[in-house]
């Protein structure tokens, strides 16, 4: 049987009062979604933070994936970690480097973070400021690694866990103090930072930012601390040939660390500006070329919740209605095997928090063939309305497994 998982990061969220108390969800034209609600024989609500743990994509995209977060989950950053080759040992500890603006102080701790992303920084920019840093910082104990656009790693060798951070996405339009790293090599990350802060506006890459009136890399923030993943492979486990598309290293490492092809999609950005259609084109050359099981992710939606741009959110669902969910349903169609389709988000990104939430979100997995008769869109509220349970999302597509 054929999967396909679209995930759209971050599209659910909660009324807001400039949509009429409506939320993206609601307003979005995307019939595709709603048809495959209103037919499919499962719609309703799942769980995919388990409580007590973090309202983060990583363990988000893990459970919809069919991990159990709570019997894999070791921390975001080694997985993206993965994604861009770093090789880890059983004791180094890695953590999620973004370059971010943050405004003018006299003191970094005073300052405020004005972009979680730099600008969406191009990552032939960003590899210049991260070597500079490399040149100041790096020994045999510890580097920093370039990623993609501003998301990079910092590696220590042979360390203890232990340090208390902040998502710097958790903090957009927030002054700073009090976020700052506590607790386990809070020491090393605070000196870097500090160093970044007082050098980085200097450097030609963000001089040039600065004349072209775009925000600058002018620091550096910690955030997702954890060890070496160990995810079983998914061939193994699910017995289905797999492949990620995305351009979101988090999600790319949990496909290469569990052993699944990892294309890259030309024009894939990770932003509402993202190539829908090159996405689902690579899913469907996929499907018809003996893959099993294709999870297409886009993170448009979840930035735009970032960023607070409520009319770019209503956007990106559409497109995924229109350019991703509507091809892949007709090739799938037109295939002739049996197949599922689940469509849902991550986790809501709020537009009114600009941060995630561990609500509950609505999902659909619809079967070929399936064909209810509902009188409902695929919304927050619809979904609400179609249960009174809310299923653990590491359970729709797989079961029973146990990884522990």
């Amino acid at each position: 049987m054929k999967t396909v998982v679209i995930l759209g990061d971050g599209m659910a969220d909660e009324p807001i009062e400039r949509l009429g108390d409506r939320t993206p969800l609601d307003v979005a034209f995307h019939p595709n979604m709603d048809q495959l609600a209103s037919r499919a024989a499962e719609f309703g609500l799942a769980r995919t933070v388990p409580h007590g743990l973090p309202a983060g994509s990583d363990v988000a995209n893990l459970s919809v994936f069919g991990f159990d977060p709570q019997a894999v989950y070791t921390g975001r950053s080694p997985l993206e970690a993965a994604s861009i080759g770093i090789s880890l040992q059983e004791k180094d500890v890695t953590y999620r480097c973004n370059l971010v603006c943050l405004s003018d102080a006299a003191h970094m701790e005073d300052a405020t973070m004005l972009d979680y992303a730099a600008g969406e920084i191009t990552t032939e920019e960003a590899a210049q400021l991260i070597s500079f840093l490399n040149a100041r910082f790096a020994d045999e104990t510890h580097s920093l690694y370039t990623g993609i656009s501003y998301r990079h790693i910092l590696l220590l060798h042979d360390a203890e866990t232990g340090a208390q951070l902040t998502p710097p996405h958790d903090i957009s339009g927030q002054t700073v103090k009090g976020r700052l790293p506590r607790g386990t090599h809070a020491e090393l990350m605070r000196e870097i930072m500090e160093y970044a802060y007082q050098t980085l506006r200097d450097h030609p890459v963000n001089v040039r930012r600065r004349q072209q009136g775009l925000p600058e890399a002018n620091a550096v923030w910690f955030w997702g601390e954890g060890r070496r993943p160990s995810l079983p492979r998914y061939d193994e486990a699910f017995r289905a040939k797999g492949m990620v598309i995305s351009a979101v290293d988090l999600i790319r490492g949990i496909g290469k660390c569990t052993g699944m092809e990892v294309p890259k999609i030309e024009g894939a950005t990770g932003t509402y500006h993202t190539n829908f259609k090159g996405k689902s084109e690579a899913c469907i050359s996929a499907l018809k070329n003996g893959y099993d099981f294709v999870y297409i992710h886009m993170e448009a939606a979840d930035e735009c919740g970032h960023q607070g741009l409520l009319k770019e959110k209503i956007y990106s669902i559409e497109q995924m209605d229109r350019l991703v969910l509507a091809p892949v349903w007709n090739a799938l169609e037109a295939m002739g095997e049996d197949y599922r389709i689940l469509l849902m988000p991550d986790h809501p990104t709020p537009y009114a928090l600009r941060t995630h939430t561990d609500t509950p979100v609505p999902y659909v997995l619809y079967r070929k063939g399936d064909a209810c008769d509902r009188d409902c869109r695929y919304t927050e509220r619809d979904a609400k309305s179609q249960t009174d349970r809310v299923v653990s999302a590491h359970k729709i597509l797989w079961e029973r497994h146990n990884f522990s």
